[in-house]
């Protein structure tokens, strides 16, 4: 990446942030807000904020400062309000680009403890899934495919968080609050674009999502990013109606790009019963052995952990 498109992507997400900061939040006092012709900071506003001058800020937000210091950038992520993982991509995205190192992508393997740990959940009840780089689908456990979908009997390609959110239906009516998904869903595709801007299969899938989604094109202009740690979702399953999920997200220790989502119902609810009853369903599926896998995946992955045995 060179140096100019460094430039451009911090321009991109400190313009994004400051219209998305209001002068009420920002702390600024009411009497100095004045009419506003764009919702947001003004550049003065946010500079003055962040200790900067503003001739500094403007090169920065237009591009045309090659590089920022740790200081200031930690002064703009404090000015802007920005939570960990937000502060962390404006570091990332405003690294010069003589320090972005090119690495030529490994596939990702998803560990054995991994896989053993993915049996583990599927005795206690848990549905419990494997995310990449790109937000692909690395494996899954046999009751995380049930309440999703089996990301096994799909093709290599289409094995991927992202585009099964924004591009197949089932999605739609299977997520309570779709929308809210997908929001978060571009904000994470977007994070990690920010770690690996030079991926040329992360440009070929925004590339393609943009082609078929509006609302991926409207969610990825806004510029947000996002790292899920703990949440709740709603569910609308076709077996087993209406569902409330908490989840929450580790990382295993050999592969920081992998993150591993663990889902729970609350003990004693009836979304925990509905669960229950869906790791019981006997319907047909896929055999132990999985389709080929993408090139970028392990070729054992996504096997069936829901019969395998120690």
């Amino acid at each position: 990446m060179t140096r100019e498109e460094t430039s451009s992507r911090l321009a991109e997400f400190l313009r994004s942030a400051r219209a998305r900061l209001g002068p009420q939040e920002a702390g600024l006092e009411e009497e100095g807000f004045g009419r506003r012709r764009v919702p947001g900071l003004r550049r003065e506003e946010l500079a003055r904020l962040a200790g900067v001058s503003v001739d500094y800020y403007t090169r920065l937000e237009q591009g045309r400062s090659p590089s920022a210091s740790a200081e200031v950038l930690d002064a703009l992520a404090t000015a802007l309000r920005l939570d960990d993982a937000e502060r962390a991509h404006l570091h990332t995205v405003a690294r010069p680009a003589s320090v972005q190192r090119k690495r030529r992508s490994r596939p990702q393997r998803v560990h054995p403890g991994t896989w053993d740990l993915l049996d583990t959940l599927e005795d206690a009840c848990r549905p419990a899934f494997v995310l990449g780089r790109r937000l692909d689908v690395l494996a899954h456990n046999r009751l995380a495919g049930r309440l999703i979908t089996d990301f096994r009997a799909l093709p290599a390609a289409r094995r991927n968080q992202a585009r099964f959110v924004f591009l197949d239906p089932h999605a739609r009516e299977l997520y309570t609050h779709w929308a809210a998904v997908a929001a978060d869903t571009a904000a994470m595709l977007r994070l990690d674009a920010g770690r690996h801007p030079d991926d040329p299969a992360l440009s070929a899938l925004v590339g393609d999502l943009s082609l078929h989604s509006q609302e991926f094109r409207r969610y990825w202009s806004d510029n947000k990013v996002h790292r899920r740690t703990t949440g709740t979702k709603e569910y609308h399953h076709p077996l087993v109606g209406d569902l409330t999920i908490s989840y929450q997200a580790l990382t295993p220790g050999d592969d920081p790009d992998q993150i591993v989502f663990i889902y729970r119902a609350e003990q004693g609810s009836p979304s925990e019963t509905s669960l229950r009853l869906l790791a019981s369903w006997n319907a047909p599926g896929p055999g132990p052995t999985a389709p080929q896998a993408a090139p970028e995946h392990d070729s054992t992955a996504l096997r069936n952990t829901g019969n395998r045995r120690r």
